[in-house]
């Protein structure tokens, strides 16, 4: 009997788990915290009867591979998921919002029908979309976004109230740092990659039971042994590369920064890498509005303007997503400073920019290293460590940015690079 196991029960674990046991591995699941999801995941405080989560995450249509796996454990996105055609406007109604047509008639429809942009704004992105789709979505590796944006010639309106908040939303990286590489990609998967792919999906309820619980249900109805609150050592991984057993099989599915502490002494070259990559954070603000006779957002999630004072680049809202009334959950991407002036600032920000008076904080929540910094320099290390030890996760080399897909398109490749040895 083939054994694998892995470390870590984030969206890349879990992912990796389930495609094993469907390869005939026998898999041993650990993690050392209580609760699998990993970075993705709900917290134990409540709010409304319902849990809140250590991060506001938000899916698109493209993400085959994560939607898959759903349906594998059991779970049925068009349940779990909200799914609406991507809308960056402003509260003011500015701002791009494709309707729910056919690529590319949405994209064209769109950018036709942006409120507040001038003919010349309009023309700009046209043009830059036939431009990146004749060059197939490629471009300079070195390139950032804002050396795309200058390329591309966009104006400064399409930039500001389109490219920046698609960056950061998907890269979690500004502009000025954002490779421009994988930023097309992302594009290309959202615009080309058939019906709905451009859709934003919004979880309609906790992360944990948005994937993680079901796929953990799952491998122990198939056999799988989940070892949760289990710490592995460095002592319990294979330690030279000269091992033949096919049969056995190692998987470090935990954070970069974890990786390469377990692999530091054993593998110090692929150990130096992953400790070498630059993260960014992610705060969520989650504020609570008393307001006599709010009702909440006009609409499940608003872009924010954002600048330096004002943080925030979007708003959800929990009330109509997950049954916490007057809940509101604001999203600092590439988050700068300290956690209550964020918190404060996201709360003077929402106010003026919704027109709400009584906001309450009820938690921030702070990801230091939420994601990989997805720059043009960044060197993300291979998955293959050794004979038989790997690593998957989004910090893995691959096309992707660091995402839920990315988490789990790496878990899943991992098992298929075992297939092949």
């Amino acid at each position: 009997m083939k054994h694998l196991r892995i470390v870590g029960a984030g969206w890349a674990g879990l992912a990796a788990a389930v495609a094993a046991v469907q390869d005939g591995w026998q898999v041993d699941l650990y993690d050392t915290a209580h609760s699998p999801g990993g970075r993705a995941r709900s917290l134990t405080q409540c709010f409304a009867g319902h849990r809140l989560d250590n991060g506001q995450h938000v899916l698109i249509g493209a993400y085959r591979d994560t939607l898959a796996l759903m349906h594998t454990v059991g779970l049925e996105p068009k349940v779990l998921l909200k799914r609406v055609p991507l809308n960056l406007r402003f509260a003011n109604g500015q701002g791009l919002a494709l309707p729910d047509l056919a690529a590319p008639w949405n994209a064209l429809a769109g950018i036709v029908l942006a409120a507040g942009w001038r003919w010349t704004d309009k023309l700009s992105l046209l043009r830059a979309c036939w431009q990146w789709q004749r060059n197939d979505f490629g471009c300079d590796a070195t390139w950032t976004v804002t050396q795309l944006c200058a390329y591309s010639t966009l104006t400064s309106r399409v930039v500001q109230q389109m490219v920046e908040p698609l960056c950061l939303s998907a890269l979690n990286t500004p502009c000025n740092k954002a490779s421009a590489l994988v930023f097309l990609r992302v594009l290309r998967d959202a615009l080309l990659g058939g019906p709905g792919s451009a859709d934003l999906l919004i979880p309609t309820t906790d992360l944990n039971a948005l994937l993680p619980d079901a796929c953990v249900r799952w491998l122990q109805e198939h056999g799988a042994q989940v070892h949760l609150g289990r710490r592995v050592t460095t002592a319990e991984l294979p330690s030279t590369d000269i091992q033949t057993h096919h049969d056995q099989a190692f998987v470090l599915a935990c954070p970069s920064w974890e990786a390469a502490r377990l692999t530091a002494n054993i593998y110090p070259a692929w150990s130096q890498q992953a400790a070498n990559l630059s993260h960014t954070a992610i705060t969520t603000v989650y504020l609570h509005c008393t307001d006599m006779g709010f009702e909440g957002l006009t609409q499940p999630m608003l872009a924010l303007q954002s600048d330096a004072k004002q943080p925030a680049q979007f708003v959800f809202d929990r009330g109509a997503l997950t049954q916490q009334p007057g809940l509101l959950a604001c999203v600092v991407s590439d988050s700068q400073g300290e956690r209550d002036d964020i918190a404060w600032r996201v709360q003077q920000q929402v106010a003026q920019q919704l027109g709400l008076s009584s906001l309450h904080i009820v938690q921030t929540v702070v990801e230091k290293r939420a994601t990989l910094a997805c720059t043009p320099a960044q060197l993300r290390p291979q998955s293959r460590i050794a004979q038989n030890l790997f690593a998957c996760g989004d910090y893995v080399r691959g096309p992707y940015p660091s995402t839920l897909e990315g988490a789990v398109r790496s878990g899943q490749q991992v098992i298929a690079q075992l297939r092949d040895r």
